[in-house]
C-alpha cells in the first residue's frame, strides 16, 4: 500500500505544515517536509492516517525507523513522542535560547534521538524566532 495525494494533503493540512517533531514551519524552506510513518512499516506500522505525520527533513533522517529509546535521564527504555497519540506541549516545551527541553521520558528520549538541540539546528530556529516564524502556528 502507498500514501494517496489525497492523504498527503490531509496530513499537511493536519499538521499546519509545522513538523510534528521540532516545530519548524515549512514555509521558505528549501526542501519539503517529509510524510514520516510514526511507527515504521519493518515496525509493523502502516500507511493510515493515524501513523502519519509531517517531518522535517532532519528530524525525519534522524528519527529512521526508530520507535524507541533510552530516556536521557533515567536511561530507562521508552516509546518516541507520537503525534497521533500525545500532545506536543505535554512532552516538550521551548525555551527562550530557541532549544527543545523534553518533560517525559517519551520528550527527552525524542529530543536526543532526533538531535532536536544540535546546533545548526538550535541557530535555525533562534533566527526563525527572532522574525515571528518560530515556532509556527499550530493548534494543540
Amino acid at each position: 500500500m502507498s500514501i494517496s495525494n489525497q492523504q498527503k494533503l490531509l496530513i499537511r493540512h493536519r499538521a499546519a505544515n509545522c513538523c510534528e517533531y521540532c516545530r519548524l514551519g515549512e514555509g521558505g524552506r528549501l526542501a519539503r517536509f517529509h510524510i514520516d510513518h510514526i511507527i515504521a512499516i519493518k515496525h509493523d506500522g502502516t500507511d493510515t492516517d493515524d501513523n502519519l505525520c509531517l517531518a522535517c527533513p532532519k528530524c525525519n533522517a534522524h528519527k529512521g525507523e526508530n520507535i524507541a529509546a533510552a530516556d536521557p535521564e533515567t536511561a530507562k527504555a521508552t516509546f518516541l513522542f507520537h503525534p497521533r497519540r500525545q500532545v506536543w506541549k505535554e512532552h516538550f516545551s521551548i525555551n527562550a535560547d530557541a532549544t527543545i527541553s523534553g518533560l517525559t521520558p517519551e520528550g527527552r528520549a525524542t529530543v536526543a534521538v532526533l538531535r532536536i538541540n544540535d546546533d545548526k539546528r538550535v541557530k535555525q530556529r533562534y533566527g526563525d524566532m527572532a522574525v515571528g516564524d518560530y515556532p509556527c502556528k499550530k493548534d494543540e
